[in-house]
């Protein structure tokens, strides 16, 4: 991580994190002016606030041409607009907000925001507000431009995609690991008793400040250093997330995305650390790049970060090459918008780096561990770039506790155990028309992760069956009288294929 003094000289002061009493009374008028999420789809209409979503202001600017005060505020906070001071004293308690640091005098008779106040919906319907640096409340196609290093993002797709896989059980501890501009802070605040938040970025520490204050969230245990370093000796957690600098690129040039180590050694020191910070039966949560390198298999890669003592699901979702990731984070930056020689020389600087480690693509995911006293802790790596439903959290500790299921029954006692099929799982039949019989059969999911799995003939009546009331032993017995088949046979080759439903999470066991 880069240890360099911070960049901060085009960047404005930050409103006062020790003010709560102007937090507590600009979020009361915010919620009395409907500026929550359901406020602004009900005012800009669909196309405009998804547009906003993409750092595109004017639709938004011509659906706030009004005088209300909700308008006024969208201007003011989104929109990075001056108002005039006397629409803004209208809604909000506008001195305080001038003499606390949320507003600045803009010239004339006007006010202008400091920061980027964004209406966001928590997941029980919350209203929450996330706060940014100016023009970067989403980040991604606009750019920074030439912000200074130490700009703090708001919310993207990143950090939505975090939030939605995070197991929410109540936990007395939560340690959010850089946690810029404190999404994952302010979620786990809901069902943590405990939480501590890390950035190397103090600017990011007091925004996560000003996120959870505006919020109406308790306050966090904030501390400035390098990923593990604010820890003290022993001190451990039932939670840790972490959206981390993942990217794979030349040198550290923005602290919010750029690790500063080689390669994707970040992202390896992130989940390699995690092991001993973990209590007993505790999730540990990250998005994460790895790199594709010739000659190795990417499984094997991610496989070996994975610290002793924890069971692990690392999914791949997205894999890229070289030419495409370089250009992503080119544009992330805003650097297609400058100098054409000075673009080519950093994307140049981009496949250098690549080239040296023999790099041909760099793969993104998710990669979830959960402490485990088990003899041997299991580890699941897999590829599914297909659609999702969020959110996932309860999907993802369904998947340790199905790991926990099986691992302690062998074949004989799963034979003993009776099973459901889980809702919303439909079998689809492929083969040529009028033939007799289909040449492969698949049962999808509806829900969750979406699955599709091919089964065999049993495979699929054994699920069709499974409501609870018969053992899987039983069962098999009825179908290879059906089918003539030796009952012993039956019963010996079928609970590999039994397992694998179960894992998946197409069956449950009936308890």
């Amino acid at each position: 991580m880069p240890t360099g003094p911070a960049v901060l000289s085009d960047l404005p002061a930050l409103p006062g994190s020790g003010r709560t009493d102007a937090a507590a009374r600009l979020r009361e008028a915010l919620l009395g002016a409907s500026f929550t999420a359901d406020g602004l789809l009900e005012l800009l209409g669909a196309p405009a606030y998804a547009a906003l979503a993409r750092s595109e202001t004017v639709p938004a600017l011509r659906a706030t041409r009004g005088d209300s005060p909700l308008e006024a505020l969208v201007r003011l906070f989104l929109l990075q607009q001056p108002v005039p001071y006397a629409r803004v004293a209208d809604v909000l308690p506008v001195d305080l907000c001038l003499e606390s640091g949320w507003l600045a005098r803009a010239g004339g008779d006007d006010v202008r925001a400091t920061v980027d106040v964004r209406p966001y919906g928590g997941p029980q319907g919350e209203d929450w507000f996330i706060v940014s640096d100016l023009g970067c409340a989403v980040g991604g196609a606009g750019g920074i431009g030439n912000k200074a290093e130490e700009v703090v993002l708001g919310v993207g797709g990143a950090s939505t995609t975090l939030a939605g896989i995070t197991v929410r059980t109540p936990v007395a501890a939560a340690l959010d690991l850089g946690t810029g501009s404190g999404i994952q802070a302010l979620h786990a605040a809901q069902h943590a008793t405990r939480v501590t938040a890390t950035d190397l970025n103090p600017r990011a520490l007091h925004i996560t400040a000003l996120t959870l204050a505006l919020s109406g969230a308790p306050a966090a245990d904030l501390r400035e250093g390098s990923l593990f370093e604010p820890l003290k000796d022993g001190e451990t957690y039932d939670l840790i997330v972490s959206n981390p600098p993942f990217v794979i690129s030349p040198g550290a040039r923005l602290t919010y995305r750029d690790g500063g180590m080689g390669g994707d050694d970040l992202c390896r020191a992130v989940v390699q650390g995690v092991g001993e910070r973990l209590n007993e039966g505790g999730y540990a949560q990250f998005l994460a790049n790895w790199q594709h390198v010739e000659g190795e298999d990417w499984q094997d890669r991610v496989r070996a970060w994975v610290p002793r003592g924890c069971d692990a699901w690392i999914v791949q979702r997205e894999v890229q090459d070289v030419t495409q990731y370089a250009e992503l984070w080119l544009r992330d930056a805003g650097d297609h918008r400058g100098a054409t020689a000075a673009y080519q020389a950093r994307y140049d600087a981009w496949l250098d780096e690549f080239e040296a480690r023999k790099v041909k693509a760099v793969g993104f995911g998710w990669v979830t561990l959960r402490r485990t006293s088990a003899a041997v802790p299991t580890i699941t790596v897999e590829e599914w770039p297909h659609p999702v439903e969020q959110p996932l959290g309860d999907t993802v500790r369904a998947h340790f506790e199905r790991l926990d299921y099986l691992r302690d029954r062998d074949d004989a006692a799963l034979l003993e155990d009776r099973f459901r099929l889980v809702g919303e799982v439909v079998q689809e039949q492929i083969g040529l028309p009028g033939a007799e019989d289909p040449e492969h059969v698949v049962l999808r999911q509806h829900r969750g992760m979406r699955r599709a799995t091919q089964v065999d003939t049993v495979g699929a009546g054994f699920a069709g069956v499974c409501d609870g009331s018969l053992t899987a032993g039983r069962i098999l017995d009825a179908i290879a009288q059906l089918m003539n088949e030796d009952p012993v046979v039956l019963r010996d080759r079928t609970p590999a294929q039994i397992r694998l439903l179960v894992e998946q999470g197409f069956l449950e066991p009936a308890r």
